[in-house]
């Protein structure tokens, strides 16, 4: 990387850095890349048709400009039929390392956030067949809404408290952040071992059961206790 480049450097001028506002500060926190665990809680696992113990966490990526903050539109994605909502804690990191002991992990946590994991299940199920990257059902436009960042000092817990989704003011998803499988100190400490995580990392830590399609004009309700309040409309 060229760090003495200038704008007459590039061949076109760069996008943006990705990034989402801090709660009570005019700062903003540069996302780095986007981790999701997936099937983190159990009766998710089961209702995705998998058993529900704990075997070591998996994770796939979304792009950083996948993300729509909270109170924007959410628009309808091309290529499929059965998008679905899957709310999630968000879990926001200041500083990266290899191998981060379990026991340090929560020393690189900057805050957290409240997010949306939205799902082209249609896609997504076509390559799980298929033995294929889950990329196109996961990773596309605008598939990330998310709150503003709450600092770790502001949270007072995310051991437990109702995690829940309305769609149209009816409840569809409602769960415990206690029912996690992998805890977010594991979580860390896992993904370090597989990725050389950095400041400005996001780990999106899984969804309870009930998620569930979506249609045109849905408006979504996504809350964490302690942490925020999530809204959007499918456009």
């Amino acid at each position: 990387m060229n760090v003495h480049a200038t704008p007459e450097t590039y061949v076109f001028a760069p996008l943006p850095v990705p990034t989402l506002p801090v709660r009570g500060t005019d700062k903003l926190f540069p996302v780095h890349r986007i981790y999701c665990v997936g099937r983190n809680f159990a009766d998710h696992a089961i209702e995705m048709g998998h058993d529900p113990n704990r075997e070591p966490p998996f994770f796939f990526q979304k792009n950083p400009d996948t993300l729509v903050l909270s109170g924007r539109d959410f628009p309808y994605p091309p290529a499929s039929a059965d998008v679905h909502h899957e709310i999630e804690l968000v879990v926001a990191l200041s500083k990266g390392g290899t191998d981060i002991p379990l026991d340090q992990a929560m020393d690189h946590v900057f805050g957290y956030a409240v997010g949306l994991d939205m799902t082209r299940r249609d896609l997504q199920g076509e390559a799980k067949k298929m033995g294929r990257p889950w990329e196109t059902g996961k990773a596309f436009e605008a598939s990330a809404p998310c709150t503003e960042l709450v600092p770790a000092s502001e949270v007072a817990d995310v051991t437990a408290g109702t995690i829940q989704l309305t769609v149209n003011g009816e409840v569809r998803q409602s769960g415990d952040l206690n029912q996690m499988i992998w805890k977010i100190p594991e979580m860390i400490s896992y993904l370090s071992g597989l990725f050389t995580l950095q400041a400005g990392d996001l780990i999106f830590a899984g969804t309870p059961a009930g998620v569930g399609a979506v249609q045109r004009g849905d408006e979504l309700v996504g809350t964490v206790a302690g942490v925020g309040e999530l809204r959007t409309r499918v456009a």
